[in-house]
């Protein structure tokens, strides 16, 4: 069974057009049965018709949106009033150009430009996160304004998705907020968590980390083919071969029938979309066992730590416990000697 795909495509104006200038991509989607999630990097009448050409071809379109970089791009703790305007100002848009969208995704990262800066070098950008982290109204605050505003959007009548960071997984099984406060995220009670599994960013044990998270995701989003922002030097990583990429999309089915694919321009660029017309989703794939049983060992510290910051009562308490009876051990062992 094939499963329900859809390609994430982030390209400013002039390039989504060229990219759909070639008949044989949309020709392509619709033989894949595939969606396309549209990033909104403008709100412009030539992104609406490139819009308008995916609604008359019966092609799924989802408006992932987007801020101005002067705004951080991605959603996050500290954007929320500008995520909430950006929605009303794509509301009218849909409007005045008669727009159809198949749901609407909410991309949860980092502030990009502090990014930046942390890849920089600057110090100052960590200890801003740092005194941020401790800001308990500010995470309070946000998670009210996207709740609402995901209210919003599903009495628009709209699907709700999350593209996530895979880890903030392990941070909601053990109840924590450590991720969340320090880099800006928000966890969101959405319709469907895409979980971003880009094995081409965390080479050798990409693969790994694929089949780790994969069992926690409504949906599998697999990468990188190439393209998207240029942000940490992650435009510079070779995107997946096509070994690599058939590989993670065959993984990713063995989890789920919902399947996303960043990005579309890389898949055509490298030629991986009109090779999809043919792809043998049963063919043979092993579980990568030993690159997982390594991210499972990284993962069950990483809740560690986690559990840690959500229970510092509990961790105080017994390290004040064991102290003491190392202490009282050792007196002991005196008073004998």
């Amino acid at each position: 069974m094939t499963p329900r795909l859809t390609f994430f495509c982030e390209l400013d104006t002039a390039a989504l057009q060229e990219l759909f200038s070639d008949a044989q991509v949309m020709d392509a989607l619709r033989a894949l049965g595939a969606g396309v999630s549209l990033g909104l990097c403008d709100l412009s009448a030539e992104r609406a018709e490139i819009v308008r050409r995916l609604n008359v071809a019966g092609i799924p379109a989802i408006a992932w949106l987007l801020l101005p970089e002067a705004q951080g791009y991605w959603f996050n703790l500290d954007n929320a009033p500008e995520a909430s305007a950006f929605y009303a100002d794509f509301r009218a848009w849909t409007t005045a150009h008669g727009l159809q969208w198949d749901g609407v995704g909410l991309d949860i990262e980092p502030d990009m430009r502090e990014m930046r800066k942390i890849a920089a070098g600057d110090r100052r950008a960590l200890v801003t996160l740092l005194r941020r982290a401790l800001n308990v109204e500010r995470f309070r605050r946000a998670q009210e304004r996207y709740g609402a505003l995901i209210a919003q959007i599903r009495a628009d009548r709209y699907r709700v998705d999350e593209y996530a960071i895979p880890f903030i997984v392990d941070e909601h099984r053990v109840g924590s907020q450590l991720i969340q406060r320090l880099f800006g995220l928000v966890d969101l009670a959405v319709d469907r968590k895409v979980l971003m599994l880009y094995s081409s960013f965390m080479r050798p044990f990409g693969h790994g980390l694929l089949w780790s998270y994969a069992p926690s995701a409504d949906s599998i989003a697999v990468g990188s083919t190439g393209g998207g922002v240029t942000v940490a030097g992650v435009d510079q990583i070779p995107p997946l071969t096509w070994d690599e990429f058939a590989r993670d999309l065959r993984l990713a089915h063995a989890w789920s029938d919902d399947i996303h694919i960043f990005s579309l321009e890389g898949a055509v660029r490298q030629g991986y979309l009109h090779k999809m017309r043919d792809f043998d989703w049963l063919g043979r794939v092993e579980a990568p066992l030993r690159e997982f049983r390594q991210v499972a060992r990284a993962r069950k510290v990483l809740r560690g730590v986690l559990w840690a910051s959500a229970h510092p009562g509990v961790v105080l308490a017994g390290t004040v416990a064991l102290f003491w009876l190392i202490s009282r051990q050792t007196r002991r062992s005196s008073r004998r000697g």
